[in-house]
């Protein structure tokens, strides 16, 4: 069933159950948030989307109050957009005021905000949280709860998609803060790397430990991309400057993956741009120059070919074994690193075109 509301001054249709937040946004009227993200529970935390309801007692949250039928909303009255100035007042007062040097700044929520509503950072003298920097050994994620807006955002995505329930809050009114596990080390509390955490935070209370200090994120190119180390198939942005991939991010625009990917996919980059790393096929000497394997090193040196040398070479050498050993002289060994369809036709080029059972998968072991 659906309902019709006014948000505005214009008719709005949305499904019967559907919050005020999912309606606005459907029919294209911001509002903005910040606890919020469309992949998790909403918990009403920050209460930047208030939103004044007619016949309602008090503001509303919009990511949690359901509509209605008949309901009158504004988004943009002077109540509300007084008390978002308020609450982003509060969040600035205990939040350093580094941007400048900041590793997210330009790709922060928090900045965004207060550049919206034009909240200066407020010089005053009270009590501030002057929290340990980075005190956790997580070899991937760095961890700065000086910066922490208490959205609860990690710990709803670790909770609720990557089901590890590795992050919470601890103590109560000034005292709270975020913390793995009861207050220990994240590897401690069960934590698998998977950084997924850290694509959830608005600010940069949680971030890439491996790309701190190398681009900030409004200074990078990003390029979308499938994950090399399984047969999945996630997407995910690298994140490029002056030709070097500095950060990998993942997409909610991912079809398979979302936000989501594991340790390896989001941090496993470094072999791109390793000095051991190979380019171009290579062969030994003996098989371009027709020699005599044992013919000494030099015949043995490996050196490197065009693909279309390197496939013909691999071609010749398996008819050859073939012919003189027959087929069960080889064995195929494929990769969980390829797709179902890479692996498939692997399976019937060792049965039908070298004629051998000899296939194996490295996931059976």
């Amino acid at each position: 069933m659906e309902v019709t509301l006014t948000i505005n001054d214009r008719k709005v249709v949305a499904p019967e159950g559907s919050t005020i937040l999912e309606a606005a946004r459907a029919a294209g009227i911001r509002i903005p948030t910040l606890c919020h993200h469309p992949d998790l529970s909403n918990v009403g935390a920050c209460r930047l989307c208030v939103v004044t309801v007619e016949k309602a007692r008090s503001l509303q949250t919009a990511c949690t109050t359901p509509v209605f039928e008949g309901m009158v909303v504004h988004t943009e009255s002077e109540d509300a957009r007084a008390t978002r100035r308020f609450v982003l007042e509060m969040l600035l007062s205990d939040h350093p005021n580094d941007c400048m040097k900041c590793e997210v700044n330009g790709n922060c929520e928090l900045q965004d905000l207060a550049y919206e509503y034009d909240v200066p950072f407020p010089e005053t003298g009270g009590k501030r949280h002057e929290y340990d920097s980075d005190p956790d050994a997580n070899p991937f994620v760095a961890v700065d709860r000086n910066k922490c807006v208490l959205c609860g955002r990690c710990i709803r995505a670790c909770a609720e998609i990557q089901v590890r329930n590795v992050w919470s809050f601890a103590s109560r009114g000034f005292q709270s803060k975020l913390v793995a596990g009861a207050d220990q080390p994240m590897l401690s509390a069960r934590c698998e790397s998977c950084g997924l955490c850290i694509a959830y935070c608005p600010v940069g209370a949680l971030y890439d430990r491996l790309s701190l200090k190398k681009a900030r994120a409004n200074k990078v190119r990003k390029v979308r991309t499938t994950c090399p180390y399984c047969g999945v198939g996630c997407n995910m942005d690298l994140n490029v400057s002056d030709g070097r991939i500095v950060r990998v991010t993942s997409t909610p625009e991912a079809p398979v993956n979302g936000m989501a990917l594991c340790v390896k996919g989001r941090f496993g980059y470094d072999f791109v741009h390793h000095a051991d790393r190979l380019k171009k096929p290579q062969v030994r000497r003996y098989l371009i120059e027709g020699g005599e394997k044992g013919r000494g090193e030099a015949w043995d040196e490996m050196v490197e070919v065009g693909w279309d040398a390197a496939l013909d070479i691999s071609a010749r050498r398996l008819r050859e074994i073939r012919d003189a050993h027959g087929p069960d002289s080889i064995g195929v060994l494929t990769s969980a690193k390829c797709l179902n369809e890479e692996n498939y036709l692997m399976n019937k080029f060792a049965r039908q075109v070298i004629g051998t059972n000899n296939i194996d998968h490295c996931a059976r072991l």
